[in-house]
Order: C-alpha cells, then sequence, then structure tokens
C-alpha cells in the first residue's frame, strides 16, 4: 500500500491537471452561446453547494438539528441578511435543537 500511495498522488494530480489545461488549449475563442455562458456561470456555485450540503446535514448528532439549522439559514439568506448573522442563527438553531433532541 506504501508503495503504490504515490502512484495514486500521480495519477490524482494528472487528472486534475488535464481538467484544469484541457479547456484552456482547446478552446480559445470567446464562448458566445449564452446558455454555455450562464452554464459555466453557475458551475461555481453548484460545485460548492454539492460539497457543502452534505457536510451541513451530517455534520450534527441529530440529522434533524443539521435539517433545522439548514432552514432558518436559508429563509435567512432569501432575506438578505449578513453572513454572520446565517452562520449564528445556524449555529444557535443546532444547539437549541440538540438540547432537546
Amino acid at each position: 500500500m506504501n508503495s503504490r500511495i504515490y502512484l495514486y498522488i500521480l495519477i490524482m494530480a494528472a487528472v486534475t491537471y488535464l481538467i484544469r489545461v484541457l479547456p484552456l488549449t482547446l478552446i480559445r475563442k470567446e464562448i458566445k452561446n449564452p446558455f454555455i455562458r450562464s452554464f459555466l456561470y453557475y458551475v461555481p456555485y453548484v460545485t460548492l453547494s454539492v460539497m457543502t450540503f452534505p457536510a451541513i446535514i451530517t455534520s450534527t448528532q441529530s440529522l434533524w438539528s443539521g435539517a433545522g439549522a439548514l432552514a432558518a439559514a436559508v429563509i435567512l439568506a432569501f432575506k438578505r441578511k449578513s453572513l454572520i448573522q446565517v452562520s449564528i442563527t445556524a449555529c444557535v438553531v443546532v444547539f437549541i435543537m440538540e438540547l432537546f433532541l
């Protein structure tokens, strides 16, 4: 296993590098298609959401406290509250729900 770890790291680095370099080498013109431009615009947001959402739900002792904090955070975010207000409220909701669950 220890001898193969370097091989695994090398393959992971190559794949990560290719994913980032191939679009730069293959697509040299400006992308004018509105669908592709909007798709590429939202890719970072979707990636961050996909990585964050499972962590929000599973990082607490109870699934319900994580879901409650997520709901409170989404409601406050839609009301355009600041990031610190959203995060503190989510923490307080988890704390209170963990006390009673």
